[in-house]
C-alpha cells in the first residue's frame, strides 16, 4: 500500500509542477498554526505509513513519512529506547514526517541535541515529482552534501519528506524532577550554573515563579545531583514535561483562552529576564523564552530585544500573522534560501508562502 500511495503522491506532484498548481503538504495536521499562511491544494502523507527498518542494536530507526509519532515511540519503548530530541506532538495525530519537517525539538534539546542532529537519512519528492534519497541509515554516513538536515525545519517547501532514518537513544535508567521557589533572573543564573557543572540535566522549566528541573540517567548519577542541588522532588513529573512539549501545560493553556498571541524566543540561555509586557515561560536552561502577550503587541519591539540578545523571535501561534511568523531574513540569506528552492522546488509549488512570501 505504501509503494502505491508513494507513486500516486510523484504523480500528484508531477502533475501540478506541469500546471503550476500549488500544494500544501499535510501530516497528521496538528502543526498547520505553525508558519504562515500556505497557498495550495492539499496533499497528504498519511498512507504512507510503517517502520521500514529498526535496529535497536545499531540506534537506528528508518519510519515512513505518515508514522504516527506515539506508534513510533510506543515501539521504541519495548526497546528501552526514544527519539532524543523529545519531538512535541501537539495532538494523536503528529507524524514523523511533520516532526522533521518542522524541525521543532522539546524539553530535552539542550542537552541531547535538536531534531537535526538524529537526522540520519530522507526520502523526498522533489518538486519535479521525483523520489531521492540522501544519507543513510548509518551514523557513520556523512558523505556529501547534507540534504537529509536541510529538509529538517524546512516545513515542507523543498520537498515532500516520504521517508527518514533516526538516531536513537537509549532510555534513562532513571528520573527525577526538582522544584524550586525562585523568580525568572534567579531561574536563569542557577540553570546556567548547573548547566556547567556535571550534572544529568534534561530539561528546565520556570513559570510563575516556579522552576522545574529534570534530572535523567544512571539511579546513582541522579541521586547524587538531588543531593547537590536540594529542592523539593516533583512526584508528578511524568505529567509536567509532556505538557510543556505539547503545549497543554496551564501556561499554553490560558495563553489560547485568553487570545494572546504566542511568541517563541530564542535567545542565549545567559540572556537577562525582561519584562516584554506579558507573561513567560522559560526552558532550556534560558535559551528559550515563550511569551504570551496581547495579540496586537508590536513585533518591533519583541524581535528587536531578541536579536539584540543573540537570536530571533517566532510568532508561534496567533490570530492574526500579518507582522509574519518568521523573523525577516538578510538579503544574503534570503538569496541562499531562494536558490535552495529553485533546485528542489522549480515550479514553486510546495507550501507557497509558509516561510516567507517568496518561498
Amino acid at each position: 500500500m505504501a509503494d502505491a500511495a508513494l507513486a500516486e503522491l510523484a504523480e500528484t506532484v508531477r502533475a501540478a509542477a506541469a500546471a503550476r498548481t500549488p500544494l500544501e503538504i499535510q501530516g497528521g495536521g496538528t502543526k498547520a498554526f505553525y508558519g504562515n499562511a500556505v497557498e495550495g491544494r492539499p496533499v497528504s502523507t498519511r498512507d504512507l505509513a510503517g517502520i521500514v527498518d529498526y535496529a535497536p542494536k545499531e540506534l537506528v530507526v528508518t519510519a515512513r513519512a505518515g508514522t504516527r509519532l506515539a506508534s513510533l515511540e510506543d515501539t521504541m519503548r519495548g526497546e528501552r529506547q526514544m527519539l532524543g530530541f523529545e519531538p512535541p506532538h501537539f495532538g494523536s495525530g503528529s507524524t514523523l514526517g511533520g516532526a522533521i519537517a518542522s524541525g521543532m525539538s522539546g524539553p530535552r534539546r539542550p542537552y541531547s541535541g535538536a531534531a537535526r542532529d538524529f537526522v540520519l537519512g530522507v526520502r523526498i519528492v522533489d518538486g519535479t515529482g521525483e523520489e531521492l534519497g540522501f544519507g543513510g541509515r548509518v551514523m557513520k554516513n556523512v558523505a556529501g552534501f547534507d540534504v537529509a538536515r536541510l529538509m529538517t525545519g524546512a516545513l515542507g517547501t523543498l520537498g515532500i519528506i516520504t521517508e527518514v532514518s533516526l538516531k536513537c537513544l537509549p532510555r534513562p535508567k532513571a528520573e527525577a524532577t526538582l522544584v524550586f521557589d525562585c523568580d525568572a533572573g534567579e531561574s536563569i543564573r542557577r540553570v546556567n550554573e548547573w548547566g556547567g557543572r556535571p550534572l544529568p540535566l534534561t530539561a528546565t522549566c520556570h513559570d510563575s515563579g516556579r522552576l522545574w528541573v529534570r534530572l535523567s540517567g544512571a539511579e546513582p548519577a541522579v541521586a547524587a545531583a538531588m543531593r547537590v542541588l536540594g529542592g523539593g522532588e516533583d512526584a508528578d513529573n511524568a505529567a509536567l514535561w509532556p505538557a510543556v512539549r505539547d503545549h497543554t501545560h496551564a501556561f499554553f493553556a490560558r495563553a489560547r483562552e485568553t487570545g494572546m498571541a504566542l511568541w517563541r524566543l530564542s535567545v542565549r540561555s545567559t540572556a537577562p529576564h525582561a519584562d516584554l509586557a506579558g507573561l513567560q515561560l522559560i526552558e532550556w536552561g534560558g535559551a528559550l523564552r515563550w511569551l504570551a502577550t496581547s495579540a496586537a503587541a508590536d513585533a518591533g519591539p519583541i524581535r528587536a530585544w531578541a536579536a539584540a540578545n543573540g537570536g530571533h523571535a517566532t510568532l508561534f501561534r496567533a490570530s492574526d500573522k500579518a507582522a509574519g511568523a518568521f523573523a525577516p531574513l538578510e538579503a544574503t540569506v534570503l538569496a541562499l534560501h531562494k536558490r535552495l528552492k529553485a533546485t528542489f522546488d522549480p515550479q514553486h509549488i510546495f507550501n507557497r508562502g509558509r516561510l516567507y512570501p517568496d518561498l
